[in-house]
């Protein structure tokens, strides 16, 4: 069931970042800059990746989802994100493997 209901988010959040329907913490980007990333990298882990994990924040309660996958070159790149109130994709941070 756990994965059936990850599948249909993930599709969610793609849909979301071909429609660019998705903002970049200042925390990503700086983390997206100390390792070489464009924000295309992070689509494609995005588009291309899967859900390898859901955790809840401990502050506001709300789900994040931590998606793996590769850029071009071959990087294996952690992408951790969200779904803000107004249905938003929130990039929270990005980082190498």
């Amino acid at each position: 069931m756990a994965l059936i209901v990850f599948e249909a988010i993930l599709r969610h959040i793609q849909a979301k970042i071909r429609m660019l329907d998705y903002v970049v913490t200042v925390h990503a980007d700086e983390e997206m800059d100390d390792d070489g990333l464009s924000i295309l990298d992070v689509e494609q882990v995005i588009l291309m990746g899967q859900i390898v994990e859901r955790q809840r924040d401990q502050q506001t309660g709300e789900w994040k989802y931590v998606l793996n996958g590769q850029t071009d070159d071959q990087l294996n790149v952690i992408v951790v994100a969200k779904l803000s109130p107004t249905d938003t994709v929130v990039i929270i941070t990005v980082y190498v493997e």
